[in-house]
């Protein structure tokens, strides 16, 4: 008897342990709750590396001066400093750059969205003449740095009067080109090459062309690739600084992204100093430069909260790896 009793606690014990392993192992090892730990620190860890940067901006844009100048205020500000926000807006001269970033960003952004969607539905599903020789010359461009590029862009440009204007970034978006736009090409022949070709045919057999095929059902259809495209060509004509400072030397009217590297200098003339708070060792406007951060970047994090679901259902659905 008391054997069989010790047998029955051995198979408790056993039955205990398989049951603990099972919860913390998992029968998978993705099932267990040591991977799920481990998972969850992962993503807490990128997380904090991509957050804290956007809260030590938030948090200095709050900060008086006592508060940036005691190193015991490190987060959280003693007072909350609404004022830098106003001088930042003044330094920016900021609903003026606003529009104009925002008239930039979203003409190009358009325009390069039906211009590349036009000739990736080309590339994927129409008949041309040396489409595989025309496809890596798109593929050449996407290799080639932006960068190897600029001296001949901006000669012609100078030769056609464009500079100190929007149109060395409105024109290449029409032709499907300008910032990522081969990327975005590719992104368009990826997506209509998934699509099956019995739309088409039917299509053809009720009297469509190309083109009306592509705008009354192809152009439905692929609502993710548009929408994606279209988030990322705003995003990056918003943050894009190098083409800005290339072609608008001289102009009298800048983007934000310009407008933050004269923020010292709108400020000077704002508080009438000409020489400016760059001999200190502690940069007392370093609270009006993140509000001024801040505030530009604001914009597209707005976007994005809304467009959120719809942007990470586009990276899946095209496949985006860049």
């Amino acid at each position: 008897m008391v054997l069989l009793n010790r047998v029955r606690r051995y198979w408790a014990r056993h039955h205990i342990a398989e049951r603990l392993r099972v919860a913390f192992v998992g029968r998978q090892i993705v099932d267990g709750l040591l991977f799920k730990a481990a998972l969850i620190a992962i993503l807490i860890s990128v997380s904090v590396l991509y957050v804290k940067p956007l809260l030590y901006m938030m948090s200095t844009s709050l900060k008086t001066l006592p508060d940036l100048l005691d190193q015991s205020v490190r987060w959280i500000p003693n007072t909350l400093e609404w004022l830098n926000y106003e001088k930042a807006i003044g330094g920016l001269k900021y609903w003026r750059s606003l529009g104009i970033t925002s008239f930039i960003a979203l003409t190009a952004a358009v325009l390069q969205t039906l211009a590349c969607g036009i000739t990736g539905y080309a590339f994927a599903r129409l008949h041309i003449p040396g489409k595989k020789f025309w496809f890596a010359i798109v593929i050449l461009t996407f290799l080639i740095p932006q960068q190897t590029l600029v001296i001949p862009l901006y000669v012609i440009y100078v030769k056609l009067g464009w500079l100190n204007t929007v149109l060395p970034f409105i024109v290449p978006a029409i032709v499907a080109q300008g910032i990522k736009g081969s990327l975005f090409i590719i992104i368009f022949r990826q997506f209509f090459s998934t699509l099956p070709k019995e739309l088409e045919e039917s299509a053809r057999m009720d009297g469509a062309g190309a083109f009306r095929t592509y705008w009354k059902i192809m152009i439905p259809l692929s609502r993710p690739a548009l929408l994606i495209v279209f988030l990322f060509s705003f995003v990056w004509h918003w943050n894009d600084y190098f083409e800005p400072a290339l072609y608008l030397k001289g102009a009298d009217f800048y983007p934000l992204s310009l407008s933050l590297e004269h923020l010292q200098a709108n400020l000077n003339f704002m508080s009438g100093s000409s020489s400016g708070l760059t001999n200190v060792v502690v940069d007392v406007n370093e609270p009006i430069k993140m509000a001024a951060a801040f505030l530009i970047i604001l914009p597209p994090l707005i976007l994005y909260m809304f467009a959120q679901r719809y942007f990470v259902e586009g990276i899946e659905r095209t496949g985006i790896v860049e």
